[in-house]
């Protein structure tokens, strides 16, 4: 069971946002209505040797009008078992980044897990403070960060040490050093071949290991918006299930690796469906 906490212009597309959400079973209750618009982004589908590109149109959006105090944490909060936050949020404006960090101590107070990506995305950060300075205190209260070595650097200063094998056990005992509250850092590395082949596989630093997934051939890609948030839905699901740390990675990657065969930016595999790509059974054969 999940709710997305968010808000929507009252207005037809506000409240079309919100059925699509509640149909595929989110709990839509803590959702405000408000503002004029709601924030869109435009996709161009890159083959072979062209990228994919994205084009933003978030502001000014109803949730980059969010502010302190107007989301009561208390009750959104009551019989939560984790929350997660992603770093398009604190992207859009000074007072979305304030109603997160208000969440996120909420949270800490509360005992309540928090996962956090701190995905940047350079066409979102528009209001004049860096990345680093608003998602350090973020960071700070989250339990499982989502990161890589390309995004620490820009965002934290954190690059990798000589000495280690892999730069993400030395970014990740760093992160870990900086801010003690954090007790596990996930991250994927991408071997982009071309824009519709890629490789791809999961690593988490848990503290004391370094665990690593199985990689993903995927050739023929249909879509791979959305696949990190597919990883961590799988991994969060897993850490919930009390599934042992490796077996939580791979179902993550599993989810992530399907997501890349549909089109949009939701992954709609059910668990029995990840399972069978997570077991190694992907060959694609019509099910009747």
């Amino acid at each position: 069971r999940c709710t997305h906490v968010t808000r929507f212009p009252d207005n037809d597309l506000g409240h079309a946002a919100w059925t699509r959400w509640h149909g595929l079973g989110v709990d839509m209750s803590r959702v405000l209505f408000g503002g004029d618009r709601i924030g869109i982004f435009f996709v161009e589908n890159g083959s072979l040797m062209r990228s994919t590109k994205i084009v933003y149109d978030r502001l000014p959006s109803s949730f980059a009008a969010s502010e302190k105090g107007m989301y009561d944490w208390d009750a959104i909060l009551e019989g939560c078992d984790w929350f997660h936050w992603s770093g398009i949020t604190p992207a859009l404006s000074a007072g979305a980044a304030d109603a997160l960090l208000e969440a996120i101590r909420a949270c800490n107070q509360k005992g309540i897990p928090v996962s956090g990506d701190i995905n940047y995305r350079t066409g979102l950060w528009r209001y004049g403070k860096t990345p680093g300075q608003v998602m350090e205190p973020m960071i700070a209260g989250t339990t499982v960060i989502v990161a890589g070595p390309h995004d620490t650097e820009r965002i934290l200063g954190i690059l990798p040490e000589e000495g280690y094998a892999d730069p993400f056990e030395s970014v990740s005992r760093q992160l870990m050093a900086r801010f003690p509250r954090v007790q596990e850092v996930l991250g994927s590395s991408r071997e982009n071949i071309t824009a519709s082949h890629n490789r791809l596989l999961g690593t988490l630093w848990d503290g004391n290991d370094l665990l690593v997934s199985r990689t993903y051939d995927l050739d023929g890609i249909v879509e791979r918006i959305g696949s990190g948030d597919a990883m961590m839905a799988g991994y969060i699901h897993g850490k919930l299930s009390g599934w042992e740390n490796q077996k939580c990675l791979e179902f993550g990657l599993a989810a992530a690796a399907i997501k890349h065969s549909m089109s949009g930016d939701i992954c709609l595999a059910s668990l029995d469906e990840v399972t069978e790509v997570m077991e190694g059974h992907s060959g694609g054969r019509i099910k009747r």
